[in-house]
Order: C-alpha cells, then sequence, then structure tokens
C-alpha cells in the first residue's frame, strides 16, 4: 500500500489531527489574529492542505472567516450565535480532509453549509416559530447603520418574496456569480436568473437602494 508523502510542516492526515489544528486556529479569531500573507489560490490551498500543510488551512479559514461571519450574522441576526456557526463551519470544511476536491469556488461550497447551519441556529433560538413556517421567512433583514435608509431598504426588500431576496443579497452583497448561486442553492441556472430580473425589476424602482446593496 502506498504511502503519502507529508510537506514540511504537515500535520497528520487523519480527521483528528486535521481538527485539532483547526481548534487551534479557531482560536486566533477571538485573539484578533491578522490573516496570513499568501498568494496561493483556495485551490492550490486546498491540495496542499490535502497533503497536509497546517499552513494551507490558516490563509484558507482567514482569508473566508469575515465572508462566513456576515453571511451568518446575515442569517441568524445574532452575534454568538454567527460565532457558532463560524465554528461549525469550518468543523464540517475541515473534516473533509484528506481529500477533499474543490470543483467550485470555496464560497459557493461554503454559502449552503452557513445558510443550513444559521437557519437551525435561528430555528433554536424563536422557539415560538410555528412548525410550518418555511425556512427563508427566518432570514433577518439587513442591518445598517442609518436609520432612514435602513427603513427604506428594509421596504424595498419586503416587497421581495424570501427567494427573490435571498438570491438578490447573494449576487449583490455576496458578489456571487449566477452560476455559482445556482450551484449553492441546487436550483437550475434559469431559476437564478428569472428570480433576479424579477427582484432587479422591483430594485430599479429605488436605484439607490441597488447601489447601497453593492456598498454592502
Amino acid at each position: 500500500m502506498a504511502t503519502q508523502t507529508l510537506v514540511a510542516g504537515a500535520i497528520p492526515l487523519t480527521n483528528s489531527g486535521v481538527i485539532r489544528h483547526f481548534a487551534l486556529v479557531i482560536g486566533q479569531f477571538f485573539t484578533m489574529s491578522p490573516a496570513p500573507h499568501e498568494n496561493r489560490t483556495d485551490l492550490q490551498l486546498v491540495a496542499a492542505l490535502n497533503q497536509g500543510d497546517a499552513a494551507a488551512f490558516d490563509v484558507l479559514y482567514f482569508r473566508h472567516r469575515d465572508w462566513v461571519m456576515r453571511l451568518a450574522m446575515r442569517f441568524t441576526g445574532h452575534h454568538e450565535d454567527a460565532l457558532d456557526v463560524l465554528q461549525e463551519t469550518f468543523g464540517y470544511f475541515v473534516r473533509k480532509f484528506p481529500g477533499f476536491e474543490l470543483t467550485a469556488a470555496l464560497t459557493t461550497f461554503l454559502y449552503p453549509a452557513v445558510r443550513n447551519l444559521a437557519l437551525a441556529a435561528r430555528r433554536k433560538r424563536l422557539r415560538s416559530v410555528t412548525e410550518n413556517q418555511d425556512t427563508l421567512s427566518l432570514i433577518p433583514e439587513p442591518p445598517s447603520s442609518d436609520s432612514a435608509n435602513r427603513d427604506e431598504l428594509t421596504q424595498t426588500l419586503a416587497g421581495l418574496s424570501d427567494a427573490h431576496r435571498e438570491i438578490l443579497l447573494m449576487r449583490f452583497v455576496d458578489e456571487m456569480t449566477q452560476p455559482e448561486i445556482a450551484v449553492a442553492l441546487d436550483v437550475p441556472l434559469g431559476t437564478v436568473k428569472s428570480r433576479l430580473h424579477h427582484a432587479l425589476l422591483v430594485i430599479r424602482q429605488s436605484p439607490e437602494i441597488l447601489g447601497r446593496l453593492a456598498d454592502d
């Protein structure tokens, strides 16, 4: 049986070894450690992590933690729940190693994990929610520091269905392409295009809102 050659500074290619390193890196989030400088792409880092390169996970985590945290906050509306989702998301990710194959953008892979974990956390917190309520309706409106603009943004987004609002935010806040959205939500590309088109028809009635979405 062939043996796996590890790179310098490698971690054991076992779930327990990877997860132990993951726990150490996650702890750095709370000390606000800066992201390590790294020029390798996510695809190259995933390949390195499959070889046991501990530094590759560090870079992936610090590169994407803020995006995961923002997304978790959008779904949960609660800072502590979002932190839990952050940890659970990267825990889910790290357990894919060794042997993980990245076939899309990493954010595309992570999005459904963040979404599902965050909605589960929100359901747990909001125990008064009826059992037959659609999970998308649990998504809180995005926060805004300016109350007047926030009211206008909330009213505009409230004019959209939950599904249309989610795709709009994915496109303009998360900056995901339409094919990436289709993969993340596991829906046909035509569905994404149709929902986005409908959402934009509503948003065009208030162009400044589209600008705010792009700036968030």
